[in-house]
């Protein structure tokens, strides 16, 4: 896959997630697709800041505005999901937390694929997007699996916390026996 296949297939899985959360049967069911939306959606936002949005701003002339906003996008997805992450399972505010993070995914879901990834997709030759589909999904093993709504949102500073932070996340996902994806 090419970077924005992977990313658009992210979007679909969270999506499914968002499906699944709905249909569990249990309290426990519930907890665990939240423990994967927190998971899936704080890797994949380290890896849009870390490497499309990078990418965007040096190939679109228009773009910093735009990156702006989807970098807002992420802070309010983040802080939802910190929310969540803290909650405990079975907590009555669960429900009205996911429905919030399901508005603002989708919303940027939407925004992505309708307006920002056609005009990178034209501005990026097929071979660069299939490098970095590559690229992706090798650093997708080591990016941060918690929120972090504090850390920075752009290299060079993302590119030093990022790491550290995943490593941290990681030892804590152990010990906590949350899924691996």
């Amino acid at each position: 896959m090419d970077a924005l296949e992977a990313l658009t297939h992210d979007h679909r899985m969270v999506e499914q997630l968002f499906r699944d959360y709905h249909a569990a049967a249990s309290d426990r069911q519930r907890r665990g697709v939240v423990e994967l939306l927190v998971r899936e959606l704080s890797k994949h936002a380290a890896l849009e800041e870390l490497m499309i949005y990078p990418l965007a701003k040096k190939v679109l002339d228009d773009a910093v505005e735009e990156i702006d906003d989807h970098l807002q996008e992420h802070l309010a997805v983040k802080r939802t999901l910190l929310a969540l992450d803290k909650l405990s399972e079975g907590d009555a505010r669960t429900d009205d937390l996911v429905a919030r993070l399901r508005q603002e995914v989708t919303e940027h879901v939407r925004e992505e694929e309708e307006e920002f990834m056609p005009r990178l997709r034209e501005a990026v030759p097929q071979q660069d997007l299939d490098e970095l589909g590559q690229l992706l999904a090798k650093a997708r093993q080591s990016a941060p699996t918690r929120p972090h709504p504090l850390a920075p949102e752009e290299p060079p500073a993302l590119a030093l916390a990022a790491p550290v932070a995943a490593a941290y996340d990681r030892f804590r996902d152990r010990l906590q026996r949350r899924p691996r994806t």
